[in-house]
């Protein structure tokens, strides 16, 4: 276990050591939720969790999706869902002034304090708490300022070798399959969401669904009818 992670510190209890890769970006409140529920989430368990930033707008993109908070009923019903879920699962939620906000600056930052590009989980907890609690406006330039001060990144956050790094991660979610936030990849597996984390665990505790074809075979499952694009002005 990455001890610059002590959140995440399994106990000796665990069936198995695995490594996990989490696929994040700070502007999902989902995201936020998932990453504080880890710790009781897996709790007991034995495992590497290595966090990845990546950018959610590149993987909407890329799979043809709008975000939730692009269909104006669905935004609303998101943030009322999170603010519930928020204080169903005890964790402190305000909403930012605004939202959605460019993450860009964020996610950069992540990357810029580790040399490989993945921040520990001090670091995303710090910035996730810097969107989510306190009801200010996360792209403000002074909160930024002092948020990176606070942090020291140990890499110049404008460089375009941490340009590079978030790129190169998103590609490699995309290349996974991955197509929200969060998601969990281990064994090439791809658990996406706060509600998949149950079913994560299960997996890491060698559930015996996963020992039968039921995982694969939903991906030949035919598909009755496809709706043509929809066209945006």
């Amino acid at each position: 276990m990455d001890t610059s992670q002590p959140a995440d510190a399994p106990s000796t209890s665990s069936p198995r050591m695995t490594s996990i890769v989490c696929y994040l970006d700070f502007i999902s409140p989902y995201a936020y939720l998932a990453f504080e529920r880890l710790p009781e989430a897996l709790r007991g368990l034995s495992y590497n969790m290595h966090y990845k930033p990546v950018l959610f707008a590149s993987l909407l993109k890329h799979h043809g999706q709008l975000g939730p908070a692009e269909i104006p009923a669905k935004r609303d019903w998101t943030y009322r869902h999170v603010m519930w879920t928020a204080q169903q699962q005890k964790t402190q939620l305000q909403m930012p002034l605004s939202h959605p906000f460019n993450p860009l600056s964020l996610l950069r930052l992540a990357v810029a304090c580790d040399n490989a590009g993945t921040p520990n989980r001090f670091v995303c907890e710090t910035i996730f708490r810097h969107v989510w609690t306190g009801g200010d406006e996360a792209s403000d330039t002074a909160r930024l300022a002092a948020l990176s001060a606070q942090l020291a990144p140990v890499q110049d956050v404008t460089s375009e070798r941490v340009k590079g790094q978030l790129k190169a991660h998103t590609a490699e979610a995309l290349a996974l399959g991955v197509f929200g936030v969060p998601a969990f990849v281990v064994d090439g597996k791809v658990f996406w969401g706060l509600d998949s984390l149950p079913m994560l665990r299960d997996y890491l505790l060698g559930g015996s669904w996963f020992g039968s074809s039921a995982w694969d075979d939903v991906s030949a499952l035919k598909v009755g009818m496809a709706r043509a694009p929809a066209v945006r002005a």
